[in-house]
């Protein structure tokens, strides 16, 4: 009976440490490894991406003479600079040579850029903001402090156009200034403004935004 026993426990103890055996290397097996584990060797830095351009511009403005514009050329700052569109409408780069900016969007600009480029750089990225618009103007007459032709931002409004003139006059009839816009037929529309209304709060809308040629009369 004894020895029963002993042949009895005997198996139990050879099952046991075969079977710990092979699920100790099953288990080891299904780990993955360390080159799967990790895409990159430990420290090695990862590869930087072209920056996406800047979209802070309207695609839909006309560069003109005298802009100043702000050209970057990624990785390329020997070639990256702000510079003015000159009378001619062009500007000069280096590598790029001479380039038509006026007439055309920034959009159309950054391609004709890179066009230009592509003998010299590999997939240059070109970004051209309208730094400053000087191309652009609007006229205001009459009983100001300082009348004359001033360049116009995007958010130039006829209160801003009056305070940039120097304000009014002594004997300046306020309630009776108007906006002269030209039609694209080559007439013009009148539009009235009555600042004393538009200081009060009463007719917010008429102090609107001014647009390119725009005459703003102070009688």
């Amino acid at each position: 009976m004894r020895l029963r026993v002993a042949q009895s426990l005997g198996f139990g103890s050879l099952f046991l440490a075969l079977c710990g055996s092979v699920c100790g290397q099953t288990a080891v097996s299904s780990q993955p490894t360390s080159a799967s584990a990790t895409p990159a060797a430990a420290g090695e830095p990862a590869e930087a991406s072209p920056p996406t351009a800047a979209k802070g511009h309207d695609d839909h403005y006309i560069i003109g003479n005298d802009d100043l514009l702000t050209i970057n050329v990624w990785k390329e700052q020997e070639v990256s600079r702000s510079l003015p569109v000159r009378s001619d409408g062009r500007i000069s780069l280096p590598l790029a040579g001479e380039v038509q900016a006026s007439g055309r969007t920034p959009l159309q600009l950054e391609k004709e850029i890179a066009d230009k480029l592509k003998d010299y750089i590999m997939d240059p990225e070109v970004t051209v903001m309208v730094q400053q618009v000087n191309s652009q103007k609007y006229n205001i007459l009459g009983q100001v402090v300082k009348p004359g032709s001033y360049p116009l931002t995007l958010m130039t409004t006829v209160l801003d156009a009056i305070a940039t003139a120097g304000g009014f006059r002594d004997f300046a009839k306020q309630k009776d200034a108007y906006i002269l816009r030209q039609n694209p037929d080559g007439g013009q529309t009148r539009i009235p403004f009555n600042y004393k209304e538009v200081i009060k709060g009463k007719s917010p809308g008429q102090n609107i935004k001014l647009q390119p040629n725009d005459t703003v009369v102070v009688p």
